[in-house]
């Protein structure tokens, strides 16, 4: 009998992984062994196949099935092998122009001596090296990515590509329901990560009059249509006392998730809130830390469905009752060769300009102090996934790290901090190697077990996820 590939399954090879394959529409790749690899290039309804123990596991598994006459696998199910190194995903800048002019961004509108985006010929040669080096999903940011002219063909290049858009990052000005037609009619379903900094703060940060009118919009709309929203607010001492109340109204509008952010002390920010309360308005790591406890003991006192993730802190779904502390003690699953940034090891991030940086946290201090380790437009991106400066910054392990930080090596909680945030160390120390204070405060200061407390005292039955 003859057998085929599920038509959700492409089968690739990289680098170091030579044996995975794709789910559609799931980010990152699964393993299998050898023998279950090789089976499966001959179900391509070609080969007349034995029946055997190994065949049913993978067919129940919903790998593969009897063939029908006529089926043929897509060009994305055929088989691939990769000569770069593993990246199931690409965080992509198309442009940094943006039709806002926030407090906090280096890509404000009134920052046009930074614009930069991809031309015609670019993203169209860098949608085809992802193909060929076996990137399977996109998040697309800018700037503003919708102001990008080609905003729509670069949709539609990803997706004659086999490829899918897995998140959109936008300030929700620019989205309507023609746009999110056009997505569905490709297939895509992303999540829409929408920004939204506080009931009646918001126009403010944005400095832009009506940004909160549009923005909510935004948001009823894509819940309307089916597409599942991420609203990110940052925090700070000037809006931190309204965000209950915001994450009251977006769970009330069916939003998904909540992320907050503490908004950090880059430049821009510092200057145009400086003179604005006594300190700055950043927030101390303890005065973050103290907001997130008594955000969470506030917000999971009455039933809610929406997620929230209180960046570089916690994570909790009222729905599910399960609860994930930032960091966790990785306890027998630390070893030394873990890169120091696990999200960074698995997504490239893209700046507009074309240069790769580890995550997009740290581009404006890789742009600032002008530190390139490649540029995909000048270099190509099946190099820099490859080998040179860029892939072996992201793929410096937590062992090398303890050997230049020794204060960090010797300390009592790095299996479980393995450094903390790479883009909150260098920001603060100039030293990709640098210490994350505010993983040191969250440790010592007990803010893990006060974490705990909060959720064993709230008098429902949670559970802690360790992964």
């Amino acid at each position: 009998m003859k057998y085929m590939l599920n038509p959700c399954i492409a089968l690739r090879s990289w680098k170091l992984v030579p044996y995975a394959y794709y789910i559609k529409y799931n980010r990152n790749a699964q393993g299998l062994t050898k023998e279950e690899f090789e089976l499966l290039t001959l179900c391509d309804g070609s080969h007349e196949l034995k029946e055997s123990e190994l065949l049913r596991l993978l067919i129940e598994k919903g790998l593969c099935h009897p063939s029908t006459e006529g089926e043929q696998l897509s060009d994305w199910q055929k088989p691939l092998a990769c000569e770069n190194r593993y990246f199931p995903a690409i965080n992509w800048a198309i442009t940094s122009k943006c039709n806002y002019n926030c407090l906090h961004c280096f890509n404000a509108s009134d920052q046009k001596q930074l614009v930069t985006e991809f031309s015609k010929a670019e993203w169209e040669q860098l949608l085809l090296e992802a193909q060929v080096c076996g990137i399977h999903a996109f998040t697309l940011t800018g700037g503003e990515p919708m102001l990008h002219p080609d905003f729509l063909d670069i949709l539609k290049g990803i997706h004659s590509r086999g490829m899918y858009l897995d998140e959109l990052n936008t300030n929700g000005s620019l989205i309507t329901e023609e746009i999110l037609d056009e997505m569905k009619q490709l297939g895509y379903k992303p999540l829409i990560k929408i920004s939204f900094d506080g009931l009646d703060h918001h126009d403010w940060l944005r400095n832009q009059k009506g940004a909160q009118e549009t923005a909510l919009s935004a948001i009823t709309l894509c819940i309307q249509k089916g597409f599942p929203v991420k609203v990110q607010t940052n925090v700070h001492r000037l809006n931190w006392q309204v965000m209950l109340a915001t994450a009251e109204l977006m769970d009330s509008l069916g939003v998904l998730e909540m992320r907050i952010i503490r908004t950090t002390e880059a430049p821009r920010w510092v200057k145009n809130s400086h003179d604005l309360c006594e300190g700055g308005a950043c927030l101390s790591f303890e005065e973050y830390y103290d907001f997130g406890m008594e955000f969470t003991r506030e917000y999971i006192a009455k039933p809610h469905r929406m997620k929230i993730d209180i960046w570089q802190f916690l994570q909790y779904d009222q729905t599910k009752l399960t609860y994930h502390k930032r960091p966790i003690d990785s306890g027998s699953a630390y070893r030394d060769s873990l890169p120091v940034c696990r999200g960074n090891r698995g997504m490239a991030a893209i700046h507009a300009n074309g240069n790769v940086v580890p995550c997009m946290q740290m581009s404006g201090y890789y742009e600032k102090h002008k530190k390139i380790l490649g540029n995909v437009k000048t270099d190509g991106l099946k190099k820099l996934l490859t080998d040179g400066d860029y892939l072996e910054e992201i793929c410096t392990t937590v062992g090398t790290l303890a050997e230049n930080n020794k204060k960090c090596g010797s300390c009592q909680y790095f299996r479980a901090c393995m450094g903390g945030c790479r883009a909150i160390g260098l920001a603060l120390t100039d030293d990709m190697f640098g210490s994350d204070p505010s993983k040191c405060i969250y440790f010592f200061n007990g803010y893990r077990e006060k974490t705990d407390a909060i959720f064993k005292n709230s008098g429902s039955m949670w559970a802690e996820q360790q992964n």
